[in-house]
């Protein structure tokens, strides 16, 4: 089936209101039995999943999930990473439930709290639940039907006051913008994709999604190692690797130059950006295309994509085709289709060409709000529906956008988004800590680091390794301080507000 059917395919079903209930049985009725995704699992062993047993193994689950939460309300899912965190996700919205994964690298209080804040009545520690006990021997019932405007699903981010909050994302966020994937190269159509994703995080889950609808084969690994994703494009020729910055940085050090990446057509980045030298570096190692009697000829090709959970994946971007030197550095790219990008100043009103503000968009798969908290909803949302995303940008040619920096103080970390605040939240619940200034420093793997500045109470004594040790238990790895230093005060502007970046000389990069 050609790409252009399956789009019309794919549209055809949305406007008849395809939803996240849906989705397990639409990608089945045009696909059938080819492979949709083959797993690499933490032990090595593999297993491959058919579009059709996508069908029935949601349809059955469902029944499970059906039989132990209520319609309409959240479940959480913190399974490990794998296909199979996305397939019980389906399962719950088959049956009119929201599923919630998170990220199985948070702690156990960071999951007490998702539970907490979305009030779900079941959560899923491990699909395998779902095969036996109450449920597991029913009929799958009658699949939902909801408005493809309703909230299909609650993905947590960090939030800005301190804890994570549930973006609630519709169905047509989710599902209905992967008609998108239609319009990607042919090359998507070709042999395996291959990515090594959190399932929980936006990008992990739309990479999951997107090659169903145009039925490219998936190569999904649980867990990123650099050395192995070489190996496995080596193995089995995939066509096209999908990553972070992070992956690439750990992939160049393990050797990428001296292996045989030629069969990629396609590398895909996002949730950070992509130095241009390094792009450059992997559209040399891939191939425009592999000739009988002849071998690889060209390059490859790069994709980087610009978006975040508050959008239900990407809202711009850009391509860098073989042997031309555009679409790298620092430009975010062009809008994508239904998506208006805006650049504006403090007032919220529109700038012209050239001068930097921040970057608002608006499109279809713009978040309902935060999941139970109308406040931050309505910080983040203009009056006229624009998201507020805290980066600073200017208007390039043709309607492009320049990155030019972030009025957030976020960390970005292995393609991870980190609120310093919600850090310094956990930290001062040491009983020595007073106080807490949490910044990210430039690390040449992860893009940035999560370090902190402490104040400890007067008279308490912690070594910097028991407070890291102390973090590295409560946190995800990824927003645990990689380095603490003590201070006797914290460097203060006139409205006592703490001066992050005077911090800055005191953390070795």
């Amino acid at each position: 089936m050609t790409i252009m059917r399956i789009r019309n395919r794919v549209n055809l079903g949305l406007r008849g209101g395809l939803t996240l209930s849906s989705f397990a049985t639409a990608i089945a009725d045009l696909h059938g039995d080819a492979v949709a995704v083959t797993e690499e699992m933490d032990s090595g062993d593999t297993r491959s999943i058919t579009y059709r047993e996508i069908q029935e193994t949601v349809a059955r689950w469902s029944a499970s999930i059906a039989a132990r939460s209520k319609p309409g309300q959240p479940v959480v899912i913190a399974t490990p990473n794998g296909v199979d965190q996305f397939l019980v996700s389906l399962a719950a919205a088959r049956v009119g439930r929201l599923p919630a994964p998170v990220n199985p690298q948070m702690t156990e209080p960071e999951i007490r709290h998702v539970i907490s804040d979305s009030g779900a009545d079941l959560v899923i520690r491990d699909a395998s639940e779902l095969d036996a006990g109450k449920g597991s021997r029913s009929a799958p019932p009658e699949p939902a039907d909801p408005d493809p405007n309703s909230v299909a699903a609650l993905f947590y981010t960090s939030g800005t006051t301190g804890k994570p909050k549930g973006a609630a994302l519709t169905h047509k966020a989710l599902v209905g913008q992967m008609s998108t994937a239609a319009l990607l190269p042919r090359i998507m159509g070709g042999s395996e994709i291959l990515a090594s994703l959190p399932v929980a995080h936006i990008m992990g889950f739309a990479v999951l999604m997107a090659p169903m609808v145009i039925g490219a084969p998936i190569y999904f690994m649980t867990h990123f190692s650099a050395a192995r994703v070489l190996d496995v494009i080596e193995e089995r020729c995939c066509s096209v690797f999908i990553g972070v910055p992070a992956m690439y940085r750990m992939m160049l050090e393990a050797g990428a130059e001296s292996r045989d990446l030629s069969s990629v057509r396609a590398w895909i980045s996002g949730a950070d950006v992509m130095p241009a030298e390094l792009a450059r570096a992997f559209k040399s190692f891939g191939a425009t295309v592999t000739l009988p009697g002849i071998g690889p000829v060209g390059e490859a090709t790069f994709l980087e994509g610009y978006g975040m959970v508050e959008v239900g994946g990407g809202v711009a971007a850009k391509i860098s085709p073989p042997f031309m030197n555009v679409g790298l550095g620092d430009s975010l790219g062009m809008a994508l289709p239904g998506w208006k990008l805006r650049v504006v100043d403090e007032e919220n009103q529109p700038l012209q060409r050239g001068e930097v503000g921040e970057l608002q968009v608006k499109g279809p798969g713009l978040l309902k709000g935060y999941w139970g908290d109308r406040t931050s909803s309505d910080a983040v949302i203009t009056p006229d529906g624009w998201l507020h995303t805290g980066d600073l940008v200017k208007t390039g040619p043709m309607g492009s956008v320049l990155f030019q920096g972030r009025s957030k103080n976020v960390v970005l970390s292995g393609g991870y988004t980190i609120y310093p605040l919600e850090v310094e939240a956990d930290l001062e619940e040491h009983p020595a800590v007073a106080e807490s200034a949490v910044l990210g420093i430039s690390n040449p793997k992860l893009g940035e680091v999560v370090v902190a500045a402490i104040r400890l109470e007067p008279g308490s004594r912690i070594t910097e390794e028991e407070l890291l040790e102390w973090a590295s238990e409560r946190m995800a790895h990824y927003k645990a301080p990689k380095q603490i230093k003590f201070v006797e005060d914290l460097p203060r502007t006139g409205t006592r507000k703490v001066q992050h970046k005077e911090l800055m000389p005191l953390f070795s990069v």
